[in-house]
């Protein structure tokens, strides 16, 4: 058995290893009334001379338990008292919030109690809560995940730190198991309460604690030990292929509109490991609650990046997001994003022959005209230029998106093609199609869909004489000017 020098020094070693605390930080301290997070309450202040550490205590009163949880609050005020800590307290009536939302009791209870934890950190300008989570909590965990179903991130079971709201959650006791606790209350005369409803099956962890993981044990007498270890075996292997997943979201991301978008190549090059942990990944960047995505849903999205898979395909991942395949490209959005260009009536700009420059905010772009004597203008580099005889031209044009039954005369073809047949042979992507940007000149001839094709009418003849250069180039929306020049 550790004593209390080993324990203490144990403590500041973690601390240090783990990044748990800085030298004169701020730490609220959750303390419930039970052994555990008297103890961490006790060890803090030990150690709050060595550390520079100032310490509040907050407690919280769910209103469970009537005068139980009354003397437990008064039990963490008169202790705290006496080791000279100040402490915040507050009571809740959990069951009339729990009516009222419709929650289950811990989730309530978790949320309520998080809340306040938060408001006394803000309050104390506080860098840290510590939880008093201990080893015991973290296999329980562990077998928990396991018997829910999880992957191998699950297995990591509580994280030691992490971030929450700007403040980080520390667990210093999490390597400790709850017999040491209780030898070290034993030893300091430290009083603490016992939790009645901790005895009650129904709590699935209780009946985990109470019935499960004791009988699994009568087969092997060290499995908290084990899944303890397994816990930290996951966790430093999840922290790295995190780092490895996050390294590819940098190279392989771009922005799409309030989601983002990847190519198949770049996903279909990873390791499955790493695809199944980038699109979670992703899913979490636009804001889904990964915890909650199942791995069924996640298999779907990878397995759409297949060769044999659709080549246009959308799925409602849940949670307001948007999956979309459209041909060599991966999108994530927001189903909320907003309601379509069609359905807010489309758009549609004049363009008059003096026109220089015609802003396209829809489709990104800005499209450039000028008038010139016809051995003046260079030849179109690309399918984003174009040239037509200027009197051969009705205008005045118009620039819009395309509508039901457009169809165009192509340079070169016999006959009309429609519109939206030309957009499937040049693989537009379906969530591209109402903003790309169709120049129709004043008899509703379609001239040109810039990037795509031209058509036949307004073509340079060796009698032109002056010609209009359109040029049409994509620009980011903040770089798009607002007016007409």
């Amino acid at each position: 058995m550790m004593n209390v020098e080993d324990r203490l020094s144990g403590l500041s070693l973690l601390a240090r290893e783990e990044r748990l605390w800085l030298p004169g930080e701020t730490v609220v301290v959750a303390v419930s009334g039970g052994p555990d997070s008297m103890a961490l309450l006790h060890m803090l202040h030990s150690l709050r001379e060595e550390e520079r550490l100032k310490l509040v205590a907050a407690h919280v009163d769910h209103g469970f338990r009537g005068e139980e949880s009354a003397r437990e609050a008064e039990s963490v005020r008169q202790y705290s008292a006496q080791l000279g800590i100040p402490c915040e307290t507050v009571q809740f009536n959990l069951p009339a919030y729990i009516e009222e939302t419709g929650m289950n009791a811990q989730a309530a209870a978790r949320e309520k109690r998080y809340a306040f934890l938060h408001q006394v950190a803000r309050t104390y300008g506080a860098a840290r809560i510590a939880l008093a989570h201990h080893a015991d909590d973290q296999a329980e965990t562990v077998l928990m995940r396991i018997v829910r179903g999880t992957g191998p991130a699950g297995l990591a079971g509580i994280p030691i730190r992490r971030i929450e709201k700007n403040v980080e959650l520390i667990r210093p006791l999490l390597r400790t198991y709850k017999a040491d606790i209780l030898r070290y209350c034993e030893q300091w005369a430290i009083p603490f309460s016992q939790d009645s409803s901790n005895g009650q099956k129904y709590y699935f962890r209780n009946a985990v604690r109470l019935d499960v993981l004791p009988y699994l044990s009568s087969f092997n007498p060290q499995l908290s030990q084990s899944l303890v270890r397994l816990a930290d075996l996951a966790a430093a292997e999840d922290d790295w292929l995190e780092q490895e997943t996050m390294a590819v979201f940098e190279r392989q991301i771009a922005p799409h509109g309030e989601g983002c978008q990847l190519t198949r190549k770049a996903l279909l090059g990873l390791h499955v490991a790493l695809q199944r942990r980038l699109i979670k990944l992703i899913l979490r960047y636009i804001g889904l609650e990964t915890e909650t995505t199942s791995f069924e849903r996640v298999e779907t999205i990878r397995l759409a990046a297949a060769d044999g898979a659709p080549s246009t395909w959308s799925f409602d991942v849940g949670g307001g997001v948007r999956f979309l395949r459209e041909y060599d490209n991966l999108v994530f959005i927001r189903a909320n994003e907003g309601r379509t260009i069609s359905e807010r009536g489309g758009y549609a700009y004049v363009v008059r022959r003096d026109t220089a420059s015609l802003a396209l905010p829809e489709a990104e772009a800005v499209l450039t005209l000028a008038e010139l004597a016809k051995d003046e203008a260079p030849r179109p580099a690309s399918r984003h230029e174009a040239l037509f005889d200027a009197d051969a031209l009705a205008f005045p044009l118009t620039v819009r998106n395309r509508k039901p039954g457009d169809r165009m005369q192509v340079l070169g073809l016999n006959g009309t093609k429609k519109v939206q047949d030309m957009f499937v042979d040049d693989r537009i992507a379906p969530s591209r199609r109402e903003s790309v940007p169709i120049v129709v000149d004043a008899n509703g001839y379609v001239l040109w869909i810039p990037g795509i094709r031209r058509s036949s009418h307004a073509q340079v003849k060796e009698s032109t004489s002056r010609v209009i250069r359109m040029v049409a180039q994509t620009k980011p929306s903040s770089d798009i000017p607002n007016n007409l020049e």
